[in-house]
């Protein structure tokens, strides 16, 4: 029985993911959700800030925020991702025996759902929902360029972080669905180009004039004034952040390199036991039918690559930032198998032992962490 298990597990791979997920849900929810609620708390009523569109939206709609909502919002993101991906998939690949592997591979990595399970209620899952949304519509009118630049400025007025983060792959995803498949012309071009310059504008001005205008006590004092439980005050311990200079932010990162470099053994093990899939992907950059087209992809994984490794050195949550990553190629698989392609690529094989062994540790793995492995 043990034999034929590890000979086709994958229906197994796909349950036991399903199980440790819910298993992750139910540990989390009952974590203190420091980072998430107080952002959850701190709009505009201040004038322009940055990390406030998230606050600001709930409090359009309730004065007084509990600390549930984290949960709810964040869950709801969480099942709105999962449920995005499903369609994509089976609209890339389709599901079937001989696609499962490649399913499990991705849906069940830590980096992916069970890690955004783990991190819920921060803002890194609204990014792969915005590019999962452009995976699926339809690119070929200035429409799907003028939405993709309004999720990344909704992306970075979330967090000015994502420019970084996932701005690069929604930048690549737009390049291959619509510049590539549809052609460039003066309208588009400038239009991107200008969404490009606007977006980068946003950045800057998030980033070096989006501080707090008063003293931390009073604004400390404003957060109270929307807790639904205002003698919970550990959970205002981070409300620092929105006067944080980036000096600090590098500084501090420095600071805790010696400490934090110890897990990128962790980072590269989980990353190679990945194989499977990057060898899939390579195979369909091969495949590709026109030589430009490969060179435009890879030039895009190093430009994402670079993006992440920018924030390596600025901020210190390299469990998230590993996994985004992750993320990030996971959806430049499915953009990749969009283009023309020469030949049929064949899946990732079922009934290897070595892919069956990557798999099952990949299962077994409930989430990579937030700033440290595990």
């Amino acid at each position: 029985m043990t034999a034929r298990i590890l000979q086709n597990p994958w229906r197994i791979l796909l349950a036991i993911n399903a199980a440790i997920i819910v298993g992750v849900f139910v540990h989390k929810i009952q974590l203190p959700p420091y980072v998430p609620y107080i952002h959850l708390l701190v709009d505009y009523h201040f004038g322009f800030i940055k990390r406030a569109l998230i606050g600001a939206i709930v409090a359009l709609c309730t004065n007084k925020v509990p600390v549930w909502l984290v949960f709810a919002l964040g869950g709801s993101a969480w099942l709105v991702t999962l449920g995005l991906y499903v369609r994509l998939f089976q609209k890339t690949f389709g599901f079937a025996a001989k696609t499962l592997p490649l399913f499990v591979f991705i849906a069940g990595s830590p980096f992916f759902l069970k890690n955004f399970m783990h991190t819920l209620g921060h803002f890194d899952i609204y990014g792969c929902a915005f590019a999962l949304v452009l995976l699926l519509m339809p690119a070929g009118s200035l429409l799907f360029v003028a939405l993709a630049a309004l999720f990344s400025i909704i992306l970075v007025l979330i967090h000015h972080i994502h420019l970084l983060m996932y701005v690069p792959t929604i930048i690549t995803i737009v390049v291959i669905r619509h510049y590539l498949a549809y052609g460039c012309n003066r309208t588009n071009v400038t239009f991107g180009g200008g969404a490009l310059l606007f977006i980068s504008a946003l950045f800057f001005a998030a980033q070096f004039v989006g501080t707090m205008p008063i003293p931390e006590a009073d604004f400390v004092a404003y957060l109270k004034s929307r807790m639904a439980d205002p003698a919970r005050t550990e959970l205002l311990q981070f409300a620092y952040i929105w006067y944080q200079p980036l000096a600090t932010e590098i500084s501090d990162t420095w600071g805790r390199l010696p400490h934090n470099i110890l897990g990128v053994p962790v980072f590269a093990l989980l990353t190679w036991l990945h194989t499977p899939l990057w060898r899939y992907l390579a195979t369909l950059i091969g495949a590709l039918a026109i030589d430009m087209h490969r060179r435009l992809v890879i030039a895009a994984l190093i430009g994402i690559s670079l993006a992440y490794l920018v924030m390596f050195a600025m901020v210190f949550d390299y469990s998230r930032w590993i996994s985004n990553w992750a993320v990030c190629m996971f959806l430049i698989v499915h953009a990749v198998k969009m283009l023309p392609a020469a030949r049929e690529v064949p899946p990732i094989p079922s009934e290897d032992q070595k892919t069956n062994i990557c798999g099952l540790v990949l299962t077994l793995i409930p989430r990579v962490g937030i700033v440290r492995p595990f």
